[in-house]
C-alpha cells in the first residue's frame, strides 16, 4: 500500500510539473502586436510624409548626380546610389527644376539648368525606385518580403493618385517646374541619355 502511495505521489507530481510547464503567460500588448498586421498603405503614407519630403532640401540635384556620374561614375555610384537587391539596377534620389519642352501620354520632358535633358515619369509609376533610392529603409525591419514589396506598391499607388493627376491637369508645355524623385540606372551598362525620374513631389512655378 505504501508503495502504490509513493507511486501515485510521484506520477502526481510529474504531471503538475508537466502541466505548469506547459503553461505560459504573455503581455496583452505582445500579443495585439503580434496580431496585428502590417498596413504598408500607412507606412508608404508616413514614409512619404515624414521623411522623404522632408529631406527634399538635403537631396543632390539631377544636374550634380549627372555630371559626377559621367567625370567619375564608380565613385559616385558607390556614394549616392542604393539598392536591397545584388546587381548593377542601382537608384538615386534627386531633386531639380526645369522647362517642359514636351509632354505625352506617359513623360513630360524637361531640359535642366544645366541643359540635362530628362523626363518625368507621369504614367508609368512602377518598381521599387522611391523605396531603394534614399537608402533609409532596412529589409530587416520587415518580417516577410511581401510587406516589404507592398511598400513600394503602395508608394507607387500614392503618387499615381494623389501626386501626378492635379499636375497633369494643369502643366503645359514652356512651363518652369521643381521636382523630387528618384531614378535607376545600371552600373554595369550606363546610359545617361535616357534619365526617367520617378516624381514624389512636382511643382509648377508661375
Amino acid at each position: 500500500m505504501a508503495k502504490k502511495l509513493v507511486k501515485y505521489a510521484v506520477v502526481t507530481i510529474i504531471c503538475l510539473l508537466l502541466a505548469y510547464n506547459s503553461v505560459y503567460f504573455k503581455k496583452l500588448s505582445d500579443v495585439n502586436a503580434a496580431n496585428k498586421s502590417f498596413n504598408a498603405t500607412e507606412y508608404a503614407q508616413n514614409y512619404l510624409d515624414q521623411k522623404l519630403i522632408p529631406s527634399i532640401g538635403k537631396m543632390p540635384s539631377t544636374d550634380t548626380l549627372l555630371n559626377l556620374i559621367k567625370t567619375n561614375p564608380s565613385a559616385t555610384f558607390d556614394k549616392f546610389s542604393h539598392a536591397m537587391d545584388i546587381g548593377n539596377i542601382r537608384y538615386f534620389i534627386t531633386k531639380g527644376s526645369g522647362i517642359i519642352t514636351g509632354l505625352d501620354e506617359a513623360d513630360v520632358y524637361i531640359t535642366t539648368p544645366a541643359h540635362q535633358n530628362i523626363r518625368i515619369a507621369t504614367e508609368y509609376v512602377f518598381g521599387n525606385a522611391l523605396r531603394d533610392a534614399p537608402g533609409i529603409i532596412n529589409i530587416n525591419d520587415f518580417t516577410n518580403s511581401g510587406d516589404l514589396n507592398n511598400v513600394s506598391s503602395e508608394l507607387n499607388k500614392i503618387i499615381r493618385s494623389k501626386v501626378l493627376p492635379p499636375f497633369k491637369s494643369s502643366v503645359k508645355k514652356g512651363d518652369q517646374i521643381e521636382y523630387a524623385g528618384a531614378f535607376e540606372l545600371n552600373r554595369q551598362h550606363l546610359n545617361t541619355d535616357s534619365v526617367e525620374v520617378i516624381p514624389f513631389y512636382l511643382k509648377i512655378k508661375r
